[in-house]
């Protein structure tokens, strides 16, 4: 069987380089409310067969002093385009980078991948305990 030219990056994904997601100041770092955003054309390399793999990526968090800066995000998701990664690793490395970089007080990050061969994959990441009042 052919090597892929992902082997071995599964094992390294969490010192994984990605680009840097930019933030802004939450002017109503008082209450908490809920920030939904919502990535419909997500796509990823499988790592076992070198074909795309496409998710609906839906990202939802409490803000505490900073907020997801649209623009960048959409270039981090980009940067998964040409990367060989199992979907549970994909969602959980987004929500390490995210909840990095944003240090918000509760946050879920849900992938939605397409069925491949019969299967599909629904992914789940929690950070925080969310409010029940939310």
């Amino acid at each position: 069987m052919k090597r892929s030219l992902y082997e071995g990056l599964q094992q390294k994904i969490r010192t994984l380089k990605t680009p840097c997601v930019d933030v802004w100041k939450n002017q109503y770092q008082d209450r908490d409310y809920i920030i939904r955003i919502d990535i419909p054309e997500f796509t990823c390399i499988c790592p076992k067969t070198g074909l795309p793999d496409f998710a609906s990526i839906v990202i939802k968090y409490i803000p505490d002093k900073r907020c997801i800066e649209l623009k960048s995000l959409k270039y981090y998701m980009l940067f998964y385009r040409d990367v060989g990664i199992f979907n549970e690793n994909v969602v959980n490395k987004m929500l390490d980078d995210l909840v990095g970089t944003c240090e918000p007080r509760w946050m879920e990050v849900f992938g939605e991948f397409n069925a491949r061969g019969g299967i599909k994959t629904t992914v789940t990441a929690e950070y925080g305990k969310k409010p029940v009042n939310l």
